[in-house]
């Protein structure tokens, strides 16, 4: 797939900066490539940044795949469209010269939930992967291997939609494949805190 099919920014890194690190940003429901930006500048300022925008509309509302109702994804779509992400990120790195090994991805409600799909698929090389407020995009799955794949998981205590029991679930799909995954539980909902930059700032720096 071609970098054309999916709308996107890439921000290389800031003037001065030397860098081998880029953020694959993946939006939650309703956002788009400009949504995440300000999260990934606050996780680490110094990294360039790979932000496409979902293709799957709800009422509007840009998504990475359908859903049949709330926390009920229709899992033929998500499978297609990680296929159809993995592509588009392959192709990003050849457009743009990132370097494959130093790629993490940075996913947020249904962002983090794509990102989980190819990982469980095996359809696309994230060597670190930090998911926030991710949910099971996959009941019914063939793990495939990880190739030393790394992923923190931070999962709201109150979060009505993902809740702290998927999260665990999902954790462990990922170990499944032979991720290591840190998961940790914020004291919080679905909203993304302060509390979960400085885990993910921590998390990259070890």
């Amino acid at each position: 797939m071609s970098t054309t099919e999916f709308t996107h920014r890439y921000l290389p890194a800031p003037d001065g900066q030397k860098t081998q690190r880029t953020l694959l940003l993946l939006h939650g429901t309703g956002g788009d490539e400009n949504d995440l930006i300000d999260l990934g500048r606050a996780i680490d300022p110094d990294a360039a940044i790979l932000s496409p925008r979902g293709r799957v509309l709800e009422n509007g509302a840009p998504r990475f795949f359908r859903r049949l109702a709330e926390g009920v994804f229709d899992e033929a779509d998500v499978i297609a469209r990680a296929h159809e992400l993995a592509g588009f990120i392959k192709s990003a790195v050849t457009e743009y010269e990132i370097d494959p090994v130093h790629l993490v991805a940075v996913g947020y409600s249904n962002g983090a939930n794509i990102a989980a799909a190819m990982m469980l698929l095996g359809v696309a090389d994230l060597p670190r992967a930090i998911l926030l407020r991710a949910m099971v995009p996959l009941a019914k799955v063939d793990l495939k291997p990880a190739l030393k794949t790394t992923v923190l998981m931070a999962e709201g205590q109150f979060d009505p939609i993902a809740n702290p029991d998927n999260g665990r679930q999902l954790a462990e799909m990922l170990r499944a494949t032979g991720a290591t995954v840190d998961l940790i539980f914020q004291p919080a909902g679905h909203e993304l805190t302060g509390n979960d930059v400085m885990a993910a700032r921590r998390w990259l720096a070890s």
